[in-house]
């Protein structure tokens, strides 16, 4: 069995609501339900949710809520990997035992059904525990800033003061897309930043962290111009 597991708590706090909140045209957490239908990839697609009105939402665009997530594990400290566990216990005491579980992000809406089929053919030919969405930092890290208590400027690596950018190692982060693994991987916890994960690279321009009302702003800028483009080229 395959299964698609959207956490969706009901306590954000920086946007409210922000699971539901319309974005396009639909609310948030409908794009990652319909890419998770679309990439033919899963047996069940689910939504892990300690709140009612997300759960009746997430029905509405076709995905299953069998259970409310305990409040245990719907707080602020909550990880992933503790909510994905959670669902795959859930399942095993059903007598139904997932194989792949994929983890996706209930405020991802560039996700698409390729980069999830993507993702499940990576993770079954690569001998991993886990890949999952990547892309590029916009700027070298070597060449990080902080400043100081005293209001002044130091570098987190003054080392690379002189360094070509050319010479630099490129770093990637977590595009906080989705994360395939096999389950046994989420049922033992084992590190997703590590050895055991293969990575899927996706360009900077198709990603976009959405923690603050300005990010959203952006997210739906970038989101609409994307869409022109796409019935541009289909026209």
């Amino acid at each position: 069995m395959r299964l698609a597991v959207i956490p969706a708590r009901g306590g954000s706090k920086r946007i409210p609501r922000k699971n539901i909140k319309e974005f396009c045209g639909k609310p948030m957490i409908a794009w990652a339900i319909e890419a998770a239908m679309d990439s033919k990839c899963f047996d069940k697609v689910i939504v892990s949710t300690d709140d009612i009105e997300i759960a009746e939402v997430a029905n509405q665009y076709g995905a299953s809520t069998p259970f409310l997530r305990p409040s245990e594990l719907s707080d602020d400290h909550t990880g992933t990997v503790a909510v994905i566990r959670h669902a795959v216990e859930w399942f095993n005491n059903q007598g139904i035992h997932p194989e792949q579980v994929c983890c996706i992000y209930a405020t991802a809406p560039f996700i698409t059904s390729e980069r999830i089929a993507q993702g499940l053919s990576i993770l079954l030919d690569s001998n991993c525990d886990y890949t999952f969405s990547v892309t590029s930092y916009d700027f070298p890290v070597q060449r990080a800033i902080k400043i100081t208590e005293d209001n002044r400027i130091s570098m987190l690596q003054p080392e690379h003061l002189n360094t070509r950018s050319q010479d630099l190692i490129e770093a990637y982060h977590d595009a906080g897309q989705f994360y395939w693994g096999l389950a046994r991987a989420w049922l033992e916890e084992r590190v997703l930043f590590g050895k055991g994960s293969t990575p899927i690279l996706i360009p900077r321009h198709q990603t976009q962290d959405i923690d603050t009302l300005e990010d959203w702003i952006q997210a739906e800028w970038l989101f609409k111009a994307m869409q022109s483009q796409a019935g541009a080229q289909h026209s």
